[in-house]
């Protein structure tokens, strides 16, 4: 058994439903999904996070409407598959990067060029989206079956375009026409489905294209992408065996650790808990943990959304937010936290009836660390070494009783924030400690209440407790007598433990601090 264990082909880097089924890899069945789907409905949208599985969803939904029925022999759908094969004209819009207009009508032409050389007709001379509209007639016609139109990633364009306004209205104007075909088209076309990362509803590019499901949100698609806990244990229990055999440990301690690590997306208010399917499948084909996902991609364009913004760090997550605004925000909108939810880097943490209000958070550690790690090295920039930066170097001197290495280093961190941003250094200051202090994790407790105050700072290991109290444009000796007039080390005079009393000065002048003082309580 154990040996059969070690064969289990994982799909890393796959997304092709017949290479997946043909090819002895791991699939997890979600053709009841596609079953739901092709039933219910004719024109469907569908919001994930970047690597949850959309393009293997409509992999699959193109093998079911090419009819080969003999993928599915195996799975949930085989007994009803009933569609004869139907013309499937499937666009993916991810594998660019869109940096001008001419890139955009390039992709669009690589697919327009390949069905018309199928079909017959080309009309290189008219614009893109009335080439569409004469495929899909013409498909329909040939064939004599109505054609299934599958979309990827239809925003891409529109995020490489954040900043831009002038090209972004330019694709705007362009996937607006192109994509209203789903509407003038509907005698030929017996489905359609896009997906993408943001949701359409405010998008301009789908303006009046009302005939579409937004199925994002309902609560019986929320399993559609991602790993379901049931799913974990009926697919996955040989290779956690495995993993837990390589590592050395329990099987219920590798379950806990994936669940706090890869665990905890909802999509909806009664979602059950979703695993990240790449950082899952990765770890079971490296049998290690990392932060695969996270290291997948990088959020720029969150990161210069958050700083067009001016929002402050610490009001990102966790955060309450209206459910109505939630669905309704646009890719393009200047407030990061729809984007953010949309994008996987924050989920649904709890819903309430009464106000229509979710509870947003990061939603596991993966996320969270691998976001705001991103987040301090694109503050910081150029102006600090990135060895500078290294949160593991922070943790050995809060560890090790050092904090005269530690405020030196965090003054090297506001440094590099100064260099790389001349705007507002108070927030920026602020976004530095909660970035720092918040990577420390179960170690620190921010703004502690006391009964005669509260406490900036309170960081705790098992041997040394670190009061800070920071004072901006002021001197390091008021922040550090407010710790002593106010005696808010008196609850941990007794634990045994050696406590420092810091207190600093920020600059907004310089954008470092001016002073810190540090006194030691044995």
């Amino acid at each position: 058994m154990a040996q059969e264990k070690r064969h289990i082909k994982y799909p890393v880097g796959i997304q092709t439903f017949k290479d997946i089924i043909e090819g002895g890899y791991l699939y997890i069945d979600k053709t009841g999904y596609v079953k739901s789907l092709v039933e219910s409905g004719k024109y469907f949208f569908l919001s994930r996070p970047r690597r949850f599985g959309k393009s293997l969803l409509l992999s699959t939904l193109e093998s079911y409407f090419l009819g080969e029925r003999e993928l599915f022999l195996n799975l949930e759908i085989y007994p009803d598959i009933v569609e004869a094969p139907h013309p499937v004209l499937h666009i993916d819009l991810s594998n660019r990067e869109y940096k001008d207009y001419d890139s955009l009508v390039a992709a669009l032409n690589a697919h327009l060029e390949r069905w018309e050389e199928a079909y017959g007709d080309e009309k290189k001379d008219r614009a893109v989206e009335e080439r569409f509209a004469w495929i899909i007639e013409k498909a329909w016609r040939v064939t004599g079956r109505q054609v299934v139109i599958l979309i990827d990633e239809y925003e891409k364009p529109l995020l490489s375009a954040i900043g831009n306004e002038a090209l972004a209205d330019r694709y705007r104007a362009t996937l607006k026409a192109f994509y209203a075909n789903l509407k003038t088209m509907d005698r030929c076309i017996r489905f359609a489905m896009l997906t993408g990362v943001a949701r359409f509803t405010k998008v301009s590019v789908f303006s009046g294209l009302n005939n579409l499901n937004d199925i994002s949100f309902l609560p019986q698609y929320s399993g559609i992408c991602g790993i379901t806990s049931d799913e974990l244990e009926a697919y996955f229990t040989p290779g956690i065996s495995v993993l837990a055999e390589t590592l050395g440990r329990p099987q219920e301690d590798i379950k806990a650790e994936l669940r706090h690590r890869y665990d905890g997306y909802h999509f909806s208010e009664s979602s059950p808990d979703i695993y990240n399917p790449y950082s899952l499948i990765k770890v079971c084909e490296n049998r290690r943990f990392d932060s695969y996902w996270f290291d997948s991609g990088t959020p720029t364009f969150l990161v210069a959304l958050i700083r067009r913004g001016h929002w402050q760090l610490k009001d990102i997550a966790p955060v309450t937010y209206d459910a109505e605004e939630l669905a309704s925000a646009g890719i393009l909108s200047r407030d990061p936290v729809p984007v953010l939810f949309q994008s996987g880097y924050l989920t649904i943490k709890s819903y309430n009836p009464e106000y229509q209000e979710y509870l947003l958070d990061y939603p596991n550690t993966e996320v969270k660390n691998g976001f705001l790690k991103f987040l301090l090295k694109s503050f910081a920039g150029d102006g600090s070494s990135s060895r500078g930066l290294a949160i593991q170097d922070f943790l050995k001197e809060v560890r090790h009783g050092n904090p005269e290495a530690f405020m030196e280093r965090f003054n090297s961190l506001l440094a590099g924030m100064a260099y790389n941003d001349k705007g507002n250094r108070e927030s920026r200051f602020q976004d530095a400690v909660y970035l720092i202090f918040t990577l420390l994790g179960e170690y620190t407790e921010m703004e502690r209440r006391t009964s005669d105050g509260r406490i900036d700072l309170k960081v705790e290991t098992s041997g040394f407790i670190y009061i800070f109290e920071f004072k901006i444009d002021s001197d390091a000796s008021s922040a550090l007598g407010q710790i002593n007039r106010k005696e808010y080390w008196i609850p941990d005079r007794f634990t045994g433990k050696t406590v420092y009393l810091i207190g600093a000065s920020f600059d907004t002048g310089t954008g470092r601090l001016s002073d810190y003082l540090i006194d030691c309580l044995r």
